[in-house]
């Protein structure tokens, strides 16, 4: 609902960014959390900023979680929150020097945040939380009331099946939870014995500017977008919130009513993107790909935080893209099969969702990139985060400054290094801030969420080695980006691991042996031209054999020359030397080029 014009909505970045995608640790309901809220408030040195050493303190020592998974919340809030690419490259060279555990901490113990924000950070990791209750009886039953879904409505549906992406999610839990969320930012001397509000107690303009984490608003629909302090201390709210300038501050029934009666779904979430964002097209790169792909995006007016493009049902088709409009986005690919894909832009986060059998290559992510329910994916990247969840089979070649963390339910997951460049790649790792130092791909945490047998809902500990390994150094290749783009890297940024660099040098000594066997063999002309077509035959056998076949026949362009996006402006579909458009093509590794 809409009070006088003005809407509020629940932010999309820290759902999708800051809620881990795993039930939360019952340490962190609402009953620890209003103990935390009341602690905070009455000792020194943890409001308004929280400092690491005291959270360690408050977690580790008072809500016994593991000092892991309380550094995992630390982390993944201060990766939510707006650093500039100067602060984060600042704080990985200090990082880089650190040598021991010590140093280490020393380090972290620097490290903190606005006390508030943090409370509530907490709280929204209740968004997947399970429910007993719909677990057991699922969806309600139908009626002569429930109406047939509409194709829209369905797309809709089976585009964000996990919550993060689910802004229909969002709103209803800010909806059922806001007089809790509220009840967190009161101070403690207005609150009873048991932690809860009492009638009359107010809530400080401080304390709402933090509210700011998870709600934005704007005055009427088109107007610039405006944080929610903004919206209740003028204009038609002041009075219905209650806002007092003496005081500065707002009666919580209020407040509560007013933001409750304000509340709507966020225009620029995937609601919106999927039924009213500029959608574009390609062309079909393989005979019998039943179903065209299809992209909508935001992008074009959506505030900075809110953007994102979704790529959908790319089947059987390569797809290579680096542009303004990608800079920036959260972007979500979604069930994708057979199918080829290069983002080389610098991106805002990525979601891999539903996908099998398929490439997927990224420009520096600031934040995270989170591969979910994925089988037999290969994803290239380097990212603030990587978070793999439910998959089976999957390959990351990444290079990360955290630790990649690994959610329940993975199958033979590979872990590699990071093995591939394109010449604007270490401008765009400027531009997001993110350094070659430190790299802890090959440094996985296991988050375990176990039954109703375990003692403990959620502990981080040493991988279990049945659902993951490091790639072997002799199954290592490089990949090599087939595009021409403008730039100056000219090699994998930051070099390899020693062992997988000795291990290509090996690989290149062994052709540089077959080449001299070859020439020393002193063929006839006759056995020469016999000796080629024996290995091209070969050569063409293992292709269809290792399915890299579909990978060389993507980068012959079609006939067709362009198409046109819903917006009415004509989009050039396949020209693979030109980065700025869609282009046919296929990163060709050393591997299938020695053969």
């Amino acid at each position: 609902m809409e009070a006088n014009g003005v809407s509020i909505w629940p932010r999309m970045e820290p759902f999708l960014l800051g809620a881990l995608q795993v039930a939360p640790s019952s340490k962190l309901n609402l009953h620890y959390l209003r103990k935390m809220a009341i602690y905070v408030r009455t000792r020194n040195g943890c409001f308004p900023i929280l400092s690491w050493p005291m959270w360690r303190h408050i977690a580790c020592g008072k809500l016994q979680l593991p000092e892991d998974l309380a550094w995992l919340y630390f982390e993944t809030y201060d990766l939510l929150i707006g650093h500039t690419p100067e602060e984060r490259l600042e704080w990985a060279e200090c990082l880089s020097q650190c040598s021991t555990k010590s140093e280490l901490d020393q380090q972290r113990n620097k490290l903190s945040v606005d006390t508030l924000q943090f409370l509530l950070f907490l709280y929204i990791q209740q968004l997947n939380r399970v429910s007993l209750r719909t677990s057991l009886i699922g969806e309600e039953w139908p009626s002569h009331r429930t109406r047939s879904p509409s194709p829209s409505d369905r797309e809709s549906k089976t585009s964000y099946q996990n919550k993060n992406w689910d802004d229909q999610a969002h709103l209803s839990f800010v909806q059922s939870h806001l007089a809790e969320i509220l009840e967190l930012l009161v101070e403690p001397g207005q609150l009873s014995q048991s932690g809860q509000a009492l009638r009359d107690c107010q809530v400080s303009l401080d304390a709402v500017r933090s509210l700011g984490l998870l709600l934005e608003g704007s005055v009427c629909q088109g107007k610039a977008v405006q944080p929610i302090h903004r919206l209740l201390t003028k204009g038609p709210l002041q009075t219905q919130a209650g806002y007092s300038s003496l005081t500065r501050s707002f009666p919580l029934h209020n407040l509560l009513s007013c933001l409750q009666r304000s509340l709507t779904l966020n225009p620029f979430g995937i609601t919106a993107c999927l039924h009213s964002g500029k959608k574009l097209a390609w062309a079909q790169q393989v005979e019998g790909a039943m179903k065209r792909a299809k992209i909508a995006r935001n992008t074009h007016m959506a505030p900075p935080g809110s953007k994102m493009v979704l790529m959908s049902q790319v089947l059987k088709q390569t797809l290579a893209k680096t542009s303004d409009k990608l800079t920036g986005a959260n972007i979500k690919i979604h069930r994708c099969a057979d199918a080829f894909i290069y983002l080389l832009s610098p991106l805002r986060s990525v979601s891999v969702d539903k996908c099998r059998d398929s490439t997927v290559v990224l420009g520096p992510v600031e934040t995270s990139v989170h591969i979910h329910s994925c089988q037999n994916v290969r994803v290239v990247c380097m990212a603030g985060r990587i978070v793999i969840g439910t998959s089976s089979r999957c390959t990351i070649h990444a290079l990360t400054p955290t630790r990649p963390l690994l959610l329940p339910g993975n199958t033979d997951i590979t872990l590699g290094p990071f093995h591939t460049f394109y010449p604007s790649l270490e401008d765009h790792m400027a531009s997001v801030g993110l350094a070659v130092v430190p790299n802890l791909w090959d440094q996985p945490l296991l988050l375990v969420t176990e039954g109703l047998a375990s003692h403990s809902l959620n502990t981080l500990s040493s991988p279990d080695p049945s659902c993951y390994r490091l790639l072997p150094p002799s199954e290592f290749h490089t990949l090599v980006m087939p595009f021409q783009m403008e730039g100056d890297t000219c090699e994998v940024p930051g070099g390899l691991p020693p062992s997988y660099q000795a291990a290509l040098d090996e690989k290149k000594r062994r052709i540089q042996n077959w080449q001299k066997t070859v020439i020393e063999a002193r063929l006839s002309k006759e056995q020469k031209q016999q000796f080629q077509e024996l290995v091209e035959m070969k050569f063409h056998e293992w292709l269809l054999e290792t399915g890299h076949r579909q990978e060389l026949d993507s980068l012959i362009p079609p006939t067709i020359a362009s198409v046109k996006d819903s917006d009415g402006a004509a989009a050039d579909t396949n020209q693979v030397n030109d980065p700025k458009h869609m282009r046919t093509g296929q990163a060709v590794g050393q591997s299938s080029m020695a053969c």
